[in-house]
Order: structure tokens, then sequence, then C-alpha cells
């Protein structure tokens, strides 16, 4: 598959536009006219895809600059199944940076097509977003020097913590420092590789993320051996390819394709190939087997954004 040179700008939303988003979904101006995925990209001859620079092994840069991951292995194989559909063996496909602050943005207004990342599919997004069949399923954690003994959120009262801005376990942080009376304070990274380095750099205690990026984050650093990851989660929550909202025939393929894969056996070869082999461009092996829930959601396909249904 020949690419469009990844588009290396991010497009971070200015506080008042953020502000705003939930009446200008509301309002609706900006989200794709329901049905008219397939067509524009038939008229178009192009499908963009939006990819994360640095959330291991979801959607990152390779040695190349180019982006590669789980998540763009499976919206590969979509792209393969539009071609087939719309009969444009050539269709052009662009690749669009996203951040966790403007990738909805993005996907509303047509910009990007198909999300490839690390995005959960939460009760919040849904009526802003579409999602697909999940393709992962997460729980929240945090990680810190293994030096500093750090195993329960407990450990981490009146510390430093960082999160990644323009994510849910932003909100989720806080509503547990609030709860448990922590006294923790929050900074922002504005990226996972940014709120890795301030912990790294002794700027912060503890990085609040989903497990398997911090896995990733951890195992990609320079010393990982001096990250650990806490003994206790504070989520369950599904991952899933995002697209524009209202448009059931694009669902149906993204979706129809995933569940292909499942049927096939073929998700355990893609899953394999990130998550227990080594992967670029260091080679390292993040030794993350695939887990119950996940194995039950391929013999299951479900789309649901509800924690409980993944308990």
């Amino acid at each position: 598959m020949k690419h469009a040179a990844p588009a290396r700008r991010s497009f971070p939303l200015a506080g008042a536009a953020l502000a705003c988003l939930a009446a200008l979904s509301a309002a609706g101006p900006a989200q794709a006219e329901s049905g008219d995925v397939l067509k524009k990209i038939k008229d178009s001859g192009e499908i963009t895809l939006g990819y994360r620079e640095a959330s291991i092994p979801f959607s990152y840069l390779g040695g190349d600059a180019q982006p590669i991951g789980y998540s763009i292995d499976l919206c590969n194989r979509v792209v393969d199944a539009v071609k087939k559909e719309l009969k444009l063996p050539n269709l052009k496909v662009n690749l669009q940076a996203v951040t966790s602050q403007n990738r909805i943005p993005l996907v509303q207004n047509g910009t990007v097509t198909l999300e490839c990342g690390s995005t959960v599919n939460n009760a919040e997004r849904q009526p802003l977003v579409g999602f697909s069949v999940t393709t992962f399923v997460v729980a929240t954690r945090f990680v810190g020097r293994k030096a500093a003994h750090q195993k329960t959120v407990d450990d981490l009262k009146g510390r430093t913590v960082a999160v990644t801005t323009g994510t849910n376990t932003v909100k989720r942080v806080r509503e547990l420092n609030e709860a448990r009376k922590l006294g923790m304070t929050l900074v922002n990274g504005k990226d996972h590789a940014e709120s890795m380095l301030l912990v790294t750099s002794g700027r912060a205690d503890a990085f609040f993320e989903d497990d398997i990026l911090l896995t990733g984050m951890a195992a990609s650093s320079q010393t990982p051996g001096d990250f650990a990851l806490s003994t206790e989660g504070y989520s369950v929550d599904p991952y899933a390819l995002m697209f524009a909202k209202g448009d059931p025939e694009f669902k149906r393929l993204v979706d129809g394709t995933l569940k292909g894969l499942f049927a096939s056996g073929d998700i355990n070869r893609i899953y394999d190939k990130w998550f227990t082999r080594p992967i670029p461009p260091k080679n390292i092996v993040l030794n993350f087997p695939m887990g119950a829930t996940l194995k039950q959601v391929i013999a299951k396909p479900t789309d649901s954004p509800d924690a409980a249904d993944y308990k």
C-alpha cells in the first residue's frame, strides 16, 4: 500500500474551542452527513487515516518516521476492504497525525476518515463519534520508579502525578484523587511521551494511563528495568477504531472487516506481532499475552461502551 507522507503537525484545540466541543457536537455543523463516508471516498479516491505518534504498540512512529502498530494494521485491513467494496484498487491513503486533544474534532469534521490509535469507546464519546467493535481491553494503572515501591494509589498521597491532556484518564484520576482524599498534584503532558518524560526526569512520581500504553512507554525507555506498574487497576475500558457518527454503511464495513479477522484467527497473528514479539524500532518485547477478556470479545464481538460488559 502506498502511503502519503505522514502529517507531522498536530492541531491542539484552544481552550475556548475545547470548551465548546459539546455544543458544536450537539449543533452538528461539523459532523459528517449520515451515510456519506463511502461516497466521499469514492468521489475523491482518497481515505485519511489518523495515527498517534507515541501510543506504543497501537499507533506510533517507526524508525522511518512512518506510523506502525496494532491499530494501524487493523486499519490497513479496513482500507483493503474499502478498495474491494468500491472497486478502487488505487485508493490513495493519506496519513494524519492526531493527538488526544484533537482526534475527536478531526473525525467529526471529516479531516480524518478512520482513527487508528488507542481511543476508548465510552458513554461520554458516544454522542460525538462512531466506534467499531472493540479491538482491545485495558485497565487504568500507573507507572513509577521501581525503587520508590509505589504499588497502589495510596502510596501516591501528596505526590505529583502525570496525566496526558485530552484523555479520559484525566477525569478518572481527578475523581480518584478527590474520593480518596489523596492530595495528589496533577501535571499534564501534551502526549504520552511527554507524560512519561515527566516521570523519567523526576518532575512527577508516577504516570497514570492505560496499562498496555504504560507497558510500552516503560519498555521503550532508556532504562526499562527502572520502572514498574501499579499492582491494582482503576478501570476497565474498551478500545475501538473511531469514525464519524451516524454512518451505518461505513460502520458495517469496518465491523465486518474486524469480525472477519476475529473469525478467521488472523487477529491472533496480528496480536502476537505487536504484543509478544520484538517490535520496531528497538526490537523491544512487551510480553503482554492476550487476556481472557479480549479473547471473550473476539469470540463474541461487541461495540458496547459499558465497562460492566468487560468484567
